[in-house]
């Protein structure tokens, strides 16, 4: 069972989140704001972690930024997921480091279907 990070401050998208990535299978751990999700990578290593990319503390572009730089955490792949869905955040996001970015509300499917690519190249 692969394990997944959710990093993600609003308790109701990660309650969601977490329970339909469980049904299918998931082992999932998660944070609440970036210092956490940090914390968090280094010690469960995930084999793919969700950042939203708004977050208290340390926003997650930083977040990624700092997890991409850091030998321990720099492989693990991270999905971006913001509200966010402006022409640029894709690239922004995948400039501070994200392997991938989506924008909320979750397709959940096409979600799954960017996990598992993740996974099948691990």
């Amino acid at each position: 069972m692969a394990k997944i990070l959710l990093i993600e401050d609003h308790d109701m998208n990660r309650d969601m989140l977490t329970r339909r990535l469980r049904r299918k299978g998931y082992e999932v751990v998660e944070a609440i704001n970036g210092r956490q999700g940090i914390d968090m990578a280094a010690g469960e290593a995930p084999a793919v972690i969700l950042m939203d990319m708004s977050l208290p503390e340390i926003d997650g572009w930083e977040a990624t930024r700092i997890l991409k730089a850091r030998d321990d955490t720099r492989n693990i792949p991270i999905i971006g997921l913001s509200a966010h869905a402006m022409s640029g955040d894709r690239q922004k996001g995948l400039a501070a480091g994200c392997d991938d970015y989506d924008t909320k509300p979750i397709d959940f499917p096409r979600l799954l279907d960017k996990i598992n690519k993740f996974l099948a190249n691990s």
